[in-house]
């Protein structure tokens, strides 16, 4: 019975840092391209549509950082 007085807590500390860091991961963008890379070993490099759809991509990652910028800025 002493040995649940310490199991429980470290159980509910780990579970909350589980939380934590799942929560840190996709605000930090861990999770917001999840097809790309897996799509984009079937391109060729060189190849200037495939160019054009990265510089796309790029585009609106920024376009979404910036406006999760500005989301935190306001709160």
């Amino acid at each position: 019975m002493p040995a649940l007085y310490v199991m429980i807590p470290v159980a509910l500390i780990i579970v909350a840092i589980a939380v934590w860091i799942f929560f840190w991961a996709v605000n930090s963008g861990q999770y917001d391209d999840m097809d790309g890379p897996a799509h984009s070993i079937l391109f060729d490099d060189e190849d200037p549509k495939h160019q054009a759809g990265i510089d796309e991509a790029e585009g609106a990652r920024d376009t979404q950082a910036e406006a999760r910028d500005k989301d935190s800025r306001d709160a």
